[in-house]
């Protein structure tokens, strides 16, 4: 569970300057990422770094912070979550599902579903 809090709170909500740094300790170098509506596979820390950063940067600011979980079954790991921040000075709101399969060290693979805003 210690490992969804870093994904969380440390890669999601962390400073954009340290993503490669910190993925780098949190997935394998082996990684694959599945998100709804991405035309390629986020394949090893670099790419998922890049995609954080990505998605981060479409918003004035951003938070992430559970709803539901984690729960954690075998190598599988699961959390309700919701965001919040400002698109072009708006209030954002949105929510999604995340499910992260780890080799007992870091996450191996991940599958998202999220709530466009």
């Amino acid at each position: 569970m210690t490992l969804y809090v870093r994904w969380l709170d440390e890669l999601w909500n962390g400073e954009p300057t340290d993503l490669e740094t910190i993925a780098r300790d949190v997935v394998t170098d082996d990684f694959v990422g599945h998100w709804p509506g991405h035309p390629a596979l986020v394949t090893g820390p670099d790419q998922l770094a890049a995609v954080i950063r990505e998605g981060r940067g479409m918003f004035d600011d951003l938070s992430f912070a559970v709803d539901v979980g984690p729960v954690a079954d075998g190598d599988l790991i699961s959390a309700r979550w919701v965001a919040h921040g400002h698109r072009n000075g708006v209030p954002a709101e949105f929510h999604g599902h995340d499910i992260l399969r780890h080799d007992g060290r870091r996450f191996v693979e991940y599958w998202v579903i999220a709530e466009t805003p």
